[in-house]
C-alpha cells in the first residue's frame, strides 16, 4: 500500500469521528418556565439529566444546595426486571435502572391549543428504550399536567416494574433544617360517607422520621384498585413552611395510584407521582419490541402561600386543562333526585308525583329516579342490574308515561344507570367470559355482582345501547352513573391483573368521552357509593360529581368543605335533604350545604310545612339570581380551615370568590352562638340566605361577625372587598 493510499484510509476512518466528537456540544442547563413557574434541570457526568428545582418565578431559595451533578435526582424513577435497583432502598422506588442511566437527547417544545407542550427524550443504550417525559401547560395557573412513555426500539421484551408519572426534587433542600422542621403535609383521607377528610401532618406522624442517616420509607399514600377514592383523595400538597411556599398535586386517574415522599442517601427530598406499578396495584408491564407505554396524567404546581393558594390554583387548572366543556358549568341547574330520605329506591307513579309537583314548585330544572326503576315490586335493586328495562309493575301506565309528566312539569327526566357491573342472576351471566374481569380463571364476583370489561368491544356496544335507548327513546336528559362494587384487576389478554384494571380503567374514560360527544347536552354524573371515585379522569367526561351518601345533614358541611379543595364548584353536587319533619331553621341548614356548589335536592319535599318549604324555594331562587352565574368563575377558600366530621362543637365555614366579590357560608354547629370570620377590609357584608330566622350577621375589625339564635344555624354572605 503506497503512503497516499494509506493517509486517504487514515482520514475516512478517523477524522469524522475527531471532528465529531469535536463539534459535540455537553449540553446546558436548561429551565421550563409556564407563567408564574420555573422548573431547571441540569446535568450529571455531563449526560445525565437531573431534575434541580420546582419553584415559582420569582422566588429565590435561601440555600442553594440542590442534587444537581449528583447521581440522584432522577427526572424519571424507571426500573426493569432483572436489573439493579442501584440504593438501598427499603420500601422506596428509588435506585431503578435504567432509570438512573438515562442519557439525555434532547428537549422539543410544540404549541398547543391550551398552551405548551414541552417533551424531554432521554435513551437507555442498553435495552434500546426512548423514555419522553411531557410537560404541559397553559396560562391558567402555575401547574403543569406530566406523563411519561416509554418506547422499546430494541429486539427483546422488557418488564417495567415501575415509571413515574413526574418526580419533584429537593423540596425540603431551599431552606436550611431537617423535613420535620420545614415540611407540612397536607392530605385527605375519603371513604363512604366520610368523603374529604384533610390533615395536616409533619413528616415524622407519616412514618418518614429524621434517623441521622436516610429514610427506607417515608409518607405514603397508595390506592389499589377501582374505586380510586375509597382511603385517600389522588392529591395532597407538599408546604415548605419557612420558604412559605408550597407544591401541590392530583393524579388524572380512575384506578391504582401511588404517592410517596422521602430522602435520599445524600440528603436531598423527592416526591414520586404515579399510577399503579408492579408492588402498588400488581400492575408489572410487559413491553414488546415495537410497543410504547404510557403512565396516567397527574398535575403538579407551585405557589407562594399555603393551602387556599394551591386549591384556587388546582381550580383554575382543572378548568382549563382537564374538564371537558358543558353547557351545565355555565348554568349550574338545579336537579332533584328521589332517593335520599326519601324513596330510597322504591319508586312507583304513586310516590313519584307529589315530588314532580314539588320539585316543580321550587322550580327544579331536572327530575332524577333514581335505583329501581328497572325492578319489580318486591324485587332487590341491587340484584337486577343489568337488562335494564323499565319496571312493569312500579309505574302506572309505564315508565314513559312518568317521565312525560316530568317534562310537561317544565323538568327534563333523568335516571339512575349502574354500568359497570351485572348482577350474578340476570340473562347477562350467560355471556362469554370474554364479558368480565377474570382472575385466576374465575369471574371475578363482589356482592353478587360480575365486573364487565370495557375492553371488550361488546360490553361497549352494549352499554351504549342502553344509553342510546335512555336518552332517544324515554328522552331522559340526566344519568346519575353509580358505581358501587370495585374490582382490582383482570388478567385476560394483557402482561399482569393492575395490568388488565387499568387498561379497564382507561375503557371506561374512552366510553365516556364517546357518550359525552355523542350527547352534548346530556349531563352524567359520576357517582360511586358516594364519593369513592372522586378523580379527575372521570370529572374529565362526567359533568356532576355526587358529594356523599352521609345521611346526617349536619355532618355535610364537613364533607362539603373539604370536597370544594378535590373538585371544582360548578362539578361538585350537594345533597340538600329537609326532613319532613324539618322546621325553617333545620331546612335553611341543609339548604346551605349544597348552595356554593350544585345544588341536589332531595327529601320528601312534598311533605315539609309552608315555613321549611319556603326555605327551600328561596334557597334555589337565590342560587340560581345571585350564586350560579357566579359560581363557574370563582376559586374556593377556607376561612377557618379544614373540619372534622367527628367535630360537633366548632363552626364550619367556606367561600367562593372572584374578582373583589366573595359568597361564604357559615355553619354553627354545637358550639357558640357568635362566629368570628377573618375577613381582612371589606366594604360591604350582606345576609342573602336566609332571611327572618334571627341570624345577625355584623362587620367588625378584619373579621365578619355571626350570631346565630340557636344551634345548628347556617348562613350565606355576600361580601365586597
Amino acid at each position: 500500500m503506497n503512503r497516499c493510499l494509506f493517509l486517504l484510509i487514515l482520514f475516512l476512518f478517523f477524522v469524522p469521528d475527531i471532528l465529531g466528537q469535536a463539534n459535540q456540544k455537553e449540553p446546558q442547563a436548561f429551565a421550563i418556565q409556564p407563567k408564574g413557574l420555573n422548573i431547571s434541570f441540569g446535568f450529571y457526568d455531563n449526560k445525565f439529566l437531573r431534575s434541580q428545582s420546582f419553584l415559582p418565578a420569582d422566588y429565590v431559595p435561601m440555600i442553594d444546595s440542590f442534587a444537581v451533578g449528583n447521581e440522584e435526582g432522577n427526572e424519571v424513577f424507571l426500573h426493569l426486571t432483572g436489573e439493579n435497583q442501584a440504593s438501598q432502598h427499603g420500601a422506596k422506588l428509588t435506585g431503578g435502572n435504567p432509570g438512573m442511566r438515562l442519557v439525555f437527547i434532547e428537549k422539543r417544545e410544540l404549541a398547543t391549543s391550551y398552551g405548551k407542550q414541552v417533551v424531554l427524550v432521554q435513551k437507555d443504550t442498553i435495552h434500546k428504550l426512548r423514555v419522553e417525559s411531557y410537560y404541559e401547560y397553559s396560562d391558567a395557573s402555575p401547574t403543569i399536567r406530566r406523563y411519561t412513555k416509554v418506547f422499546n426500539e430494541g429486539i427483546e421484551d422488557v418488564g417495567i416494574e415501575f415509571l413515574s408519572s413526574a418526580i419533584l426534587n429537593n423540596y425540603n433542600n431551599i431552606t436550611p433544617g431537617l423535613p420535620e422542621e420545614n415540611i407540612r403535609i397536607h392530605y385527605a383521607f375519603n371513604s363512604w360517607k366520610a368523603e374529604a377528610q384533610w390533615k395536616t401532618s409533619k413528616p415524622s406522624e407519616l412514618g418518614w422520621n429524621s434517623n441521622n442517616a436516610f429514610n427506607l420509607t417515608g409518607a405514603m399514600f397508595t390506592s389499589v384498585g377501582s374505586w380510586s377514592t375509597i382511603r385517600y383523595l389522588p392529591m395532597g400538597m407538599v408546604e415548605n413552611i419557612k420558604a412559605r411556599i408550597t407544591w401541590f398535586w392530583h393524579i388524572e386517574h380512575n384506578g391504582s395510584w401511588h404517592c410517596e415522599m422521602s430522602d435520599t442517601e445524600e440528603g436531598s427530598t423527592y416526591m414520586y407521582l404515579g399510577g399503579p406499578d408492579a408492588i402498588h396495584g400488581d400492575a408489572w408491564k410487559n413491553l414488546k419490541p415495537g410497543e410504547s407505554y404510557q403512565t396516567v396524567s397527574v398535575a403538579l404546581g407551585c405557589v407562594k402561600g399555603g393551602f387556599d393558594e394551591a386549591v384556587a390554583a388546582l381550580t383554575n387548572y382543572r378548568r382549563a386543562m382537564v374538564i371537558e366543556p358543558h353547557d351545565s358549568y355555565l348554568k349550574c341547574p338545579v336537579a332533584y333526585n328521589d332517593y335520599m330520605k326519601c324513596l330510597w329506591a322504591k319508586p312507583t307513579t304513586e310516590n313519584e308525583l307529589p315530588l314532580i309537583n314539588a320539585a316543580a314548585r321550587a322550580k327544579c330544572d331536572y327530575f332524577v329516579i333514581d335505583a329501581g326503576w328497572f325492578t319489580e315490586k318486591g324485587e332487590s335493586w341491587h340484584d337486577a342490574v343489568g337488562p335494564w328495562q323499565p319496571s312493569k309493575s312500579r309505574f302506572d301506565g309505564g315508565l314513559q308515561q312518568l317521565l312525560d309528566t316530568i317534562r310537561k312539569k317544565g323538568m327534563i327526566p333523568g335516571l339512575w344507570l349502574e354500568p359497570e357491573v351485572v348482577s350474578i342472576n340476570t340473562f347477562l351471566k350467560d355471556k362469554s367470559d370474554s364479558w368480565f374481569m377474570m382472575q385466576h380463571g374465575k369471574r371475578h364476583i363482589d356482592n353478587n355482582r360480575f365486573s364487565l370489561d370495557f375492553r371488550n368491544p361488546e360490553v361497549v356496544e352494549y352499554m351504549s345501547s342502553v344509553v342510546n335507548r335512555m336518552v332517544n327513546e324515554y328522552g331522559v336528559g340526566y344519568i346519575k352513573m353509580d358505581y358501587n362494587n370495585p374490582t382490582w384487576g383482570t388478567e385476560t389478554g394483557t402482561s399482569s391483573p393492575g395490568q388488565g384494571l387499568l387498561e379497564q380503567n382507561r375503557a371506561v374514560v374512552e366510553w365516556l368521552k364517546t357518550i359525552r360527544n355523542k350527547y352534548p347536552q346530556l349531563i352524567i354524573e359520576n357517582c360511586a357509593s358516594g364519593g369513592c371515585r372522586m378523580d379527575y379522569a372521570m370529572l374529565s367526561q362526567c359533568q356532576l360529581q355526587s358529594l356523599s351518601d352521609q345521611t346526617d345533614f349536619t355532618k355535610c358541611p364537613a364533607i362539603l368543605v373539604g370536597a370544594l379543595a378535590a373538585v371544582v364548584p360548578e362539578q361538585l353536587g350537594s345533597w340538600t335533604f329537609p326532613l319532613p319533619a324539618a322546621n325553617a331553621r333545620e331546612a335553611s341548614f341543609s339548604m346551605v350545604n349544597a348552595m356554593l356548589c350544585r345544588i341536589y335536592q332531595s327529601g320528601k319535599i312534598s311533605e315539609l310545612s309552608k315555613e321549611s318549604f319556603d326555605q327551600v324555594t328561596k334557597g334555589i331562587e337565590i342560587y340560581k339570581s345571585v350564586l350560579a352565574p357566579f359560581i363557574p368563575q370563582s376559586v374556593p377558600f377556607f376561612p377557618l380551615g379544614m373540619p372534622s366530621i367527628e367535630d360537633e362543637i366548632s363552626p364550619v365555614a367556606v367561600g367562593i370568590r372572584s374578582g373583589n366579590k366573595e359568597f361564604i357560608a357559615v355553619w354553627r354547629m354545637k358550639g357558640s352562638e357568635i362566629v368570628n370570620i377573618p375577613s381582612g377590609a371589606i366594604r360591604k357584608v350582606r345576609l342573602i340566605y336566609p332571611e327572618k330566622l334571627g341570624i345577625q350577621v355584623s362587620e367588625e375589625k378584619g373579621s365578619i361577625r355571626f350570631d346565630f339564635p340557636e344551634e345548628f344555624m347556617a348562613a350565606i354572605v355576600e361580601v365586597d372587598k
